[in-house]
């Protein structure tokens, strides 16, 4: 529970949507960007991809500088309520959604916006890649203390961890970039730091989750969907080996690039069935919580961005094995996320206009 008094009358009547902002809005961002980078990075040319890839990517950025700036504010105009959300050990995992929000549009950006802005689209997603990433690592660094602090231990857990996974993988796209020779080397060096990073953190993690879940059981029938976050770091970190490893021949020799390709695959085909197996177990547990009486609420953007991960490792692992069948499946996942993210973005919107969403958060 929170323990800042709610806001004046006056303040709540001048701007009640922004009182109660929290960081878990930034997950629209997330949900949303992730649509662009896969659609860019589908491993099949099917019609329309570049164009939904750029869609997306706009209604990303466009949602990512609204929610900044309306962040900001919140913390200007509401503070007790802003400091009230970011010593919550409830709330604190969800500021992990901040910079995995940057990293998407920023991955976005370099790979749709070149069409539209040329070269320079290539230095604001590296502008965008760095800020994102200073923030992830903070993140993972500050927020688990927080959590341990008197947080319920639960799949959200992982949200402050992922980052620097999310900054493995988006950091690939840039490294080609780069001036060939130290540059390069430093670059996918970090990513592979970042790789290690947050797959250590998640694992360490998830012990602890799964140990709680063990003794007490399944979360709350409105919490089931946050069953889906751990698909984020198993599709990220699949992207991350496969994309770093493609990359590296531009790197290093060609025997180290070798192996790193060897360990991408071998990581992500191992990895692609834990993936299966969790993907099964989620969508299990969402059925049986649907008939249970699920109500939408703004947990339901964890379906999105997991899935959009897990589309985007596919497509990474199909083109690093040639595998047309898991090509395929990229492209499955990625149409299943369009579907789903529909669902979940009309009903954001009637929250957001009826303000049943802009609510104080327990």
């Amino acid at each position: 529970m929170l323990t800042t008094a709610p806001a004046p009358a006056t303040t709540a009547r001048r701007s009640p949507a922004l009182a109660h902002l929290t960081p878990n809005w930034f997950a629209v961002v997330m949900g949303t960007g992730i649509i662009a980078v896969g659609a860019a990075s589908l491993p099949v040319d099917l019609p329309g991809r570049d164009s939904i890839a750029r869609a997306f990517w706009v209604l990303a950025t466009a949602a990512l500088l609204l929610l900044s700036v309306a962040f900001a504010a919140h913390w200007v105009r509401h503070r007790e309520q802003a400091l009230g959300y970011a010593r919550n050990p409830a709330m604190a995992p969800f500021y992990g959604a901040l910079p995995m929000a940057v990293l998407t549009v920023g991955a976005g950006t370099a790979a749709v916006g070149t069409e539209i802005f040329g070269p320079s689209a290539i230095v604001v997603g590296a502008v965008l890649w760095a800020l994102g990433t200073v923030a992830g690592v903070a993140a993972a660094v500050i927020v688990p203390p927080r959590m341990l602090s008197g947080g319920t231990p639960g799949p959200v857990w992982l949200m402050p961890v992922v980052p620097p996974m999310v900054s493995a993988t988006t950091g690939a796209a840039l490294i080609p970039h780069l001036p060939e020779g130290q540059a390069r080397l430093a670059m996918l060096i970090g990513c592979y730091a970042l790789f290690a990073m947050a797959l250590t953190a998640a694992i360490v993690t998830m012990a602890v989750v799964i140990r709680h879940l063990a003794r007490t059981g399944l979360p709350a029938v409105q919490a089931i969907p946050t069953m889906w976050i751990p698909l984020g770091i198993i599709g990220q970190s699949i992207a991350a080996a496969n994309l770093l490893g493609r990359v590296s021949d531009t790197t290093v020799s060609s025997g180290a690039a070798a192996g790193l390709r060897a360990f991408g695959v071998a990581y992500g085909t191992a990895m692609a069935g834990v993936g299966v197996l969790v993907l099964g177990y989620a969508c299990l547990l969402t059925a049986r919580a649907a008939g249970r009486g699920l109500r939408f609420s703004m947990s339901w953007w964890s379906f999105t961005f997991p899935l959009g991960a897990c589309a985007v490792g596919a497509g990474a692992l199909g083109i690093a094995t040639d595998s047309v069948a898991v090509q395929w499946f990229s492209v499955a996942l990625l149409a299943s996320l369009l579907a789903i993210w529909a669902v979940v973005a009309a009903n954001t919107a009637r929250g957001v206009w009826t303000r049943a969403l802009f609510v104080p958060v327990p």
